[in-house]
C-alpha cells in the first residue's frame, strides 16, 4: 500500500513540474506579446502624431493657397482698374512700354547709353559729348541729346528727372575742385532743359558726385573718359500709376 502511495506521489509531482514549465512558457509568451503590444502602441501613437501634423500642415497649406487665390484676384482687379483708367486717358500699359522703348532708341541714336535699374532709366551722356575740357558750357551734340530728354519729358508729364554730374580723379586747372565742376555741369543741363525746352523746374534736380561715382578704373585714359559723364536719371511716377490702380 505504501508503495502504491509513493508511486502516486511521484506521478503527481512530475505532472506538477510539467504544468509549471508550461505555465512559465505561457507567461514568457504573454510577456513577449505584451512587449510587442507596447511597441505597437508606441508606433500607433507616433503615427497618430504624424497624421495630426500632416492635417495641420494641410490646413496651413490650404489657407496659404486660399490667400494666394485672394491676392491673385485682387491683383487682377487692380490691373483691370489700371487698364481701364489708362484707356480713359487715351493710353495703355502697352503704349507706355512702347514709349519707353522708343525713348531708349532715341537716346542710343543720340550716342547715349541707357540702363534700367531699380525702376529708373539711367541715361549716360559722355563728357566730351557735352562739354569741352574743364568747361560747363554745353556743346551742340550735348544740346541734341538734351532735345531727346526734353521730348521724353514732354511725352511723359509724370516723370521726374535727376541730372548727375560725374568727373574722373584728375583736377582740372582753373576749377576750384571736381565737386564744383560736376555740380556746375549738372546745373548747366538743368538750365538748358528749363530755359530752352521749357521743362517745369519742379521736375528737375541737379546734383554733382565729383569723382566718387566711377563706372570704370581711373588708372587708364579709357576709364577716365567713361567716368567723365552726365548721368540723367528718369524716374517714372509710380505713385500716379498706383493711384490709377486704386481709382
Amino acid at each position: 500500500m505504501k508503495g502504491q502511495l509513493f508511486i502516486i506521489a511521484i506521478i503527481v509531482t512530475m505532472a506538477s513540474c510539467g504544468a509549471s514549465k508550461k505555465l512559465e512558457s505561457a507567461n514568457a509568451q504573454i510577456n513577449q506579446l505584451n512587449g510587442q503590444i507596447t511597441q505597437m502602441n508606441g508606433k500607433i501613437s507616433e503615427n497618430d502624431k504624424q497624421i495630426a501634423d500632416l492635417k495641420l500642415a494641410n490646413e496651413i497649406n490650404s489657407k496659404d493657397a486660399a490667400d494666394c487665390r485672394i491676392a491673385k484676384e485682387a491683383l487682377r482687379k487692380k490691373k483691370e482698374n489700371l487698364d481701364r483708367n489708362l484707356a480713359d486717358r487715351g493710353t495703355s500699359l502697352a503704349q507706355i512700354e512702347q514709349r519707353a522703348n522708343d525713348a531708349i532708341k532715341r537716346f542710343e541714336d543720340a550716342g547715349c547709353t541707357v540702363d534700367y535699374k531699380n525702376g529708373r532709366f539711367h541715361i549716360s551722356i559722355p563728357d566730351n559729348f557735352d562739354f569741352k575740357s574743364g568747361s560747363s558750357n554745353i556743346g551742340a551734340k550735348g544740346r541734341a541729346a538734351l532735345n531727346v530728354v526734353a521730348q521724353v519729358m514732354y511725352d511723359n508729364p509724370g516723370v521726374q528727372t535727376v541730372i548727375l554730374g560725374n568727373t574722373d580723379t584728375v583736377k582740372v586747372k582753373g576749377v576750384t575742385d571736381n565737386w564744383s565742376l560736376s555740380t556746375e555741369r549738372a546745373n548747366a543741363v538743368v538750365r538748358v532743359l528749363e530755359d530752352v525746352y521749357n521743362i517745369n523746374p519742379k521736375r528737375l534736380t541737379a546734383a554733382g558726385k565729383s569723382k566718387f561715382n566711377p563706372i570704370a578704373s581711373n588708372d587708364t585714359p579709357e576709364g577716365r573718359t567713361r567716368n567723365r559723364r552726365i548721368e540723367i536719371i528718369i524716374n517714372p511716377d509710380f505713385d500716379r500709376i498706383w493711384n490709377l490702380m486704386e481709382d
